[in-house]
């Protein structure tokens, strides 16, 4: 069967639009339910509920139901009672069969499941938070673990994952913080563009052959400018900061593919996200040409309905700005009636509609519209033939599992490696005998971040039970000690090194309370995650204090791992330990892949991917500010602990020379570089920060504007040439003042070394011209 057309599938959906009733539209705009209550087990198996039989009957078919496989405390679905990983594909074939069978033109649901870093559903295969992914500067390796991700989810039978890749990092406050890629907005787009290609392949064909799922970028636009890091709060910004800063991931993402977005909960200069039509109609479609659906977060029309008076408004306002589905809201299901109140809202739910059933075109849920691939599939669940995934899916979890621990090990930041090549302690030598202890020491939630399932047990490591297990194959004794526990003192003077394990964690009880959106609330252990804003950024209470007093009991070298969910202040963990190693959470295969860095079987090669501050009070600092922060606050005089870009490997890379020249559409860098002699190579992440001038606006002291990774053998040297746009290198040429000047200061960072060059755009020769 040859694909269909874009004009032949706008033609079909068009004529279907026409032909349903205005209760079936405005039910293809519904996602009301929460998944784990749409099914049960029964005496023979999973089946559908009466709350799924109830709404499916009332609209005459379904737009979405999410979260049908989603296993944590505030779903209260654990590996008692929840879908285990070898009954999904048969519970959501069930499912769309029974939503299918109530449409009149049997158009299915759209099965929509989070999976931030991760599918959040029993024995899914997680990633390392995005904080992690940002960490590595590698976003080909990251599309390739988004890629395993994406083929187990589509396996599955999930259509649309909702996937963290918009938010910046601008207040490590934020409990969020975790689910940024970074500060920067360049290496945030790379990451944005990585995942969208990585789940849907280039040009949405992985939807098309059915091995890809559709990626629902969120949350758009500045979530991560809530003011003082408080979640879901105004983003206090004007025209160009948000331009400049919030919306290069998500014009990324929509530039590679994306079908979807999702409208965030805070507002910019007063408007809500969901009830923002320049943002999510006349920006997103009108001038980026976006032509997939919008969604609003989780309650997120009800959320306005005090400010604008009433439901209806409510839902007119979020729908007329440009919202097409949204998520579990009330006021959203009154459309019916708020279009037999205002007819001429019927021809805007007509165009969600219409946007809905394009995407679920696209992932063959609408009759005659459908692929050739999900057909066979679909029918083998009917007819009760085996499903002949079971190698694919095995294939598909060990490719994860390895990528997983692939950007767990190249996440890892190294701080500090002693005073000087003399006296480092990393790695850890053979024939020595350490101990290993600390708060997140034998913690396994700790590694995970937000929004994952439980953990089976024969996936549950520590970093303690790791680090033992690796330190006997390599010749290296650590023992586990529980903190505080008796004979503590002298088991520290007894060895050769201690490794302390500090830091903080998202990690979500079953005891714990949840907002109405699922997001933390009340009482709970947690320092990071959704609903857990901090005032200071600092490791959670005694931890610094129990570093301290390990080093006042041993002479021998204190190595510390902090296990991060934000860029926590580090100045007294670097003052305290004479090692440091930064791991934003590193998720399950963490453990493994630390221990690998610490007994020297790999090279940490992570580099920050936000500044770490000096204080907590001089938050936040940023490479990018308009006007430097240093020598500003007369207690906190250089309030900037560590660079974006900053970490240590083993092998050292210096920078010998280079060279920036103006080319006829950007920058041509040269940077040659040399490995210092030794056992380890080098490998380093070039980095280009310009910082234009010319235009009225004031300019930013620094922007990432390109960078790459290199390797280079100990003892010998290597030329990087990197291209910077001229988009991103020089002030537009409308912007700047008639007879000013027009120039960029390129710094190339490599390693420790910096060079800076002032260079101007390239001129055209005469004779280009007249060409």
């Amino acid at each position: 069967m040859a694909p269909m057309t874009a004009p032949d599938v706008a033609a079909c959906v068009a004529a279907l639009v026409s032909d349903l009733t205005l209760r079936e539209k405005v039910g293809q705009l519904n996602q009301g339910l929460l998944g784990w209550h749409c099914v049960r087990r029964g005496p023979r198996g999973w089946e559908t509920t009466d709350v799924l039989h109830a709404e499916v009957e009332r609209w005459g078919g379904l737009g979405a139901l999410y979260g049908l496989f989603r296993a944590d405390a505030w779903s209260g679905q654990h590996w008692g009672n929840g879908i285990r990983p070898e009954e999904r594909a048969e519970v959501a074939a069930t499912v769309v069969a029974e939503v299918s069978a109530a449409s009149r033109h049997g158009i299915g649901p759209l099965l929509v499941e989070e999976a931030p870093h991760g599918h959040q559903a029993l024995g899914a295969d997680l990633l390392p938070v995005n904080l992690a992914v940002g960490a590595t500067w590698d976003p080909d390796l990251y599309a390739e673990a988004c890629a395993a991700v994406a083929t187990a989810l589509r396996a599955d039978g999930v259509h649309l994952a909702l996937v963290s890749a918009l938010d910046l990092l601008r207040d490590p406050r934020w409990g969020r913080a975790e689910e940024c890629y970074t500060e920067a907005p360049a290496l945030a787009a790379a990451f944005a563009r990585a995942a969208v290609v990585g789940m849907q392949g280039p040009d949405r064909a992985r939807l098309a052959d059915g091995t890809g799922v559709g990626v629902v970028l969120k949350h758009f636009a500045a979530q991560g400018g809530g003011v003082g890091g408080r979640n879901g709060h105004s983003a206090q910004l004007g025209p160009r900061d948000l331009a400049e800063l919030h919306l290069p991931a998500a014009r990324a993402g929509i530039a590679a593919g994306a079908v979807a977005v999702m409208a965030a909960y805070n507002d910019i200069d007063g408007v809500p996200c969901v009830a923002n039509r320049g943002l999510l109609t006349e920006l997103l479609r009108g001038q980026w040409g976006f032509d997939g659906l919008v969604m609003a977060d989780g309650l997120g029309v009800d959320r306005i309905v005090e400010q604008v008076g009433a439901p209806l408004p409510g839902a007119a306002a979020a729908l007329t700005a440009g919202v097409d589905l949204s998520l579990w809201d009330r006021s959203f299901a009154l459309l019916e009636e708020a279009v037999g109140a205002a007819p001429a809202l019927g021809a805007a739910v007509d165009l969600a509609c219409a946007r809905v059933l394009t995407v679920k075109a696209q992932l063959g849920l609408v009759p005659g519209l459908r692929g050739r691939r999900d057909e066979t599939r679909h029918a083998a669940h009917r007819s009760g033939e085996p499903d002949q995934s079971g190698t694919s899916a095995r294939n598909t979890h060990r490719s994860t599992v390895v990528l997983s621990r692939r950007l767990a090990e190249r996440s890892a930041v190294l701080l500090r490696n002693g005073s000087g090549e003399a006296d480092q302690p990393l790695p850890l030598r053979p024939g020595t005998r350490w101990v290993v202890t600390g708060p997140r020491a034998h913690d396994v939630e700790c590694l995970l971040g937000d929004y994952v399932p439980p953990l089976p047990q024969d996936r549950r490591r520590s970093i303690a039970t790791a680090l033992h297990e690796a330190g006997e194959r390599a010749g290296v004794t650590i023992r586990p000690l529980e903190e505080g526990a008796e004979g503590h003192g002298t088991a520290l003077r007894a060895a050769d090194g201690v490794v302390v394990v500090l830091g903080g964690s998202s990690h979500r009880a079953y005891t714990d309370a949840f907002a109405d959106n699922g997001a933390n609330t009340g009482q709970t252990a947690a320092d990071c995650g959704e609903g857990v804003d901090v005032a200071r950024a600092v490791l959670p209470p005694g931890q610094v204090e129990s570093l301290a007093a390990i080093r006042r009991a041993t002479e021998s070298p204190v190595v510390a791992v902090v296990v991060a969910g934000r860029p926590y202040v580090l100045t007294d963990v670097l003052a305290y330990a004479d090692a440091v190693l930064l791991a934003a959470y590193p998720g399950p295969h963490g453990p493994d892949a630390l221990a690998d860095l610490i007994l020297g079987a790999a090279q940490p090669v992570g580099r920050l991917p936000a500044t770490l501050p000096a204080d907590p009070s001089a938050l936040p600092v940023h490479h990018d500010e308009r006007m430097d922060a240093a020598g500003v606050y007369r207690d906190v005089p250089d309030p900037e602990l560590r660079p974006l870009g900053a970490g240590l490997g083993y092998g050292s890379l210096r920078l010998v020379a280079s060279r920036v020249v103006a080319v006829p559409r950007g920058l041509r860098v040269e940077a040659d570089v040399a490995a210092v002699a030794g056992v380890w190579d080098a490998e380093e992440v070039v980095q280009i920060y310009v910082r234009r001038t010319g235009g009225l606006a004031w300019p930013r002291s620094a922007e990432l504007a390109a960078w790459r990774r290199v390797k280079v053998a100990a003892g010998a040297s290597a030329r990087v040439v990197i291209e910077v746009g001229d988009e991103a290198a020089f002030v537009p040429p409308e912007e700047v003042v008639p007879l000013a000047a027009r120039a960029a200061v390129v710094t190339v960072v490599a390693g420790a070394g910096r060079e800076a060059h002032t260079v101007e755009p390239y001129l055209p020769r005469q004779e280009e011209v007249m060409a």
